[in-house]
């Protein structure tokens, strides 16, 4: 079977490929005039081209159909997360996250943040050659770095979310039976027991959160979940809330 050619174009009816996009056409897979290629607009669009001119630094095509998609889940999927120190953990996590299916990435400063500042600009590259690669029709959006206490106050987070911690239930309440740790389900549990509906999951440094942050978040509506016994890096937590949502929402 043939092979086709994925590329990124937000704006695909100007019939010439972006220059990054036409270097990799032309100069790495020596795609020529009269080869077949499919664009994606990530925006829920593909479309069959077939390229007209080929150069170094130039690709231009012409649309032979337009392919709407339709979403290959319900609702949104929405991580925030804490930005590892190790940056290129954060790009493995945006890839592999992307990769699995999720419309949005959020980074978070947190108190206990290693990282609290990071450009984006990589991470936006390797989220749309993941979304190529695995041949998704939408863009997760990428938000830049976002201090805790104002994100979760914002207006248009979705009414199911979540904030994933290591504490206890004893922890976070002094009030708190001494076997209240039980209170804190899982998050698999809780996107099982009805229809799933547009999910956000927020997920702290190696630190984990303070106890401040989890009462804050607590107090806007986001509910404690666990996601296993076991003590997860950064990273691993993200990709395992990520998952879940995305299963849940087939």
């Amino acid at each position: 079977m043939k092979e086709q050619r994925y590329f990124y174009h937000p704006a695909p009816l100007d019939c010439e490929l972006p220059s990054d996009e036409a270097s990799h056409a032309t100069r790495v897979l020596r795609l020529q005039a009269g080869d077949e290629i499919c664009l994606m607009d990530g925006c829920g669009t593909f479309y069959e081209a077939v390229i007209t001119q080929a150069g170094n630094h130039h690709c231009r095509y012409d649309i032979i159909s337009t392919l709407p998609q339709q979403p290959a889940w319900r609702g949104q999927i929405h991580l925030a997360v804490a930005p590892t120190k190790n940056v290129d953990r954060m790009e493995w996590l945006a890839e592999k996250a992307t990769e699995i299916g999720m419309d949005r990435l959020t980074l978070l400063d947190c108190r206990f943040s290693e990282r609290r500042a990071l450009k984006t600009d990589r991470l936006e590259r390797i989220i749309i050659s993941a979304m190529k690669q695995s041949h998704k029709a939408w863009k997760p959006t990428l938000e830049d770095m976002q201090p805790f206490a104002s994100f979760i106050k914002r207006s248009d987070l979705p009414a199911q979310r979540f904030i994933a911690h290591c504490y206890d239930q004893a922890d976070i309440d002094s009030t708190a039976a001494p076997d209240a740790a039980a209170a804190k389900p899982h998050l698999h549990s809780l996107l099982q027991a009805g229809t799933y509906a547009d999910c956000l999951v927020l997920v702290g440094p190696e630190g984990d959160f303070s106890i401040d942050e989890v009462h804050a978040a607590q107090q806007h509506g986001f509910r404690s979940i666990s996601l296993g016994t076991s003590r997860l890096r950064t990273e691993t937590a993200a990709l395992v809330a990520v998952h879940l949502m995305r299963l849940a929402a087939e």
